[in-house]
């Protein structure tokens, strides 16, 4: 049985294709709504609080995971959502420029009916942000064939 990051249990027959570990603050298309976000995101690292997230792709399921850590090393919380291929409305990346135009930055994002979430994909290139909205499509997908 795979030792995950994100402590998920895998079930029986589940094989692991993808643990995605990113520090998750909600976004939304909004620009202001995005500042507030961002704002606040950096107030919380200040006084030591943190959610760290990990979004995991199974051949079976999605599961977002969040851990809540208050000052600085304490874990406070746990929320664990499995996302219905019903709820996904859509799944993307984008690339972004960072330090001028030398260093891309690869986010992968997915939108549910209540929620919008966005992760930085750490060192990948436009092929390994393609693989990720690939396995994230795919295990949707499969699930949804599952229960129809």
């Amino acid at each position: 049985m795979a030792d995950l990051k994100s402590g998920l249990i895998l079930k029986d027959g589940e094989q692991l294709v993808m643990e995605i570990e990113a520090e998750l603050w909600a976004t939304s298309s909004n620009p202001f709504a995005r500042l507030l976000g961002e704002i606040n995101r950096v107030i919380a690292m200040i006084f030591g609080n943190r959610r760290k997230g990990f979004v995991v792709i199974t051949n079976k399921r999605v599961v977002k995971v969040v851990n809540i850590v208050s000052c600085y090393c304490f874990n406070t919380g746990r929320e664990v959502k499995y996302l219905l291929p019903s709820a996904v409305k859509e799944v993307s990346y984008s690339k972004h420029a960072t330090c001028g135009c030398f260093c891309p930055a690869y986010y992968f994002q997915f939108e549910t009916q209540t929620e919008n979430t966005r992760i930085m994909l750490k060192g990948v290139d436009e092929e390994g942000a393609q693989k990720t909205v690939d396995a994230f499509y795919n295990a949707i997908a499969r699930a949804q064939m599952g229960n129809e």
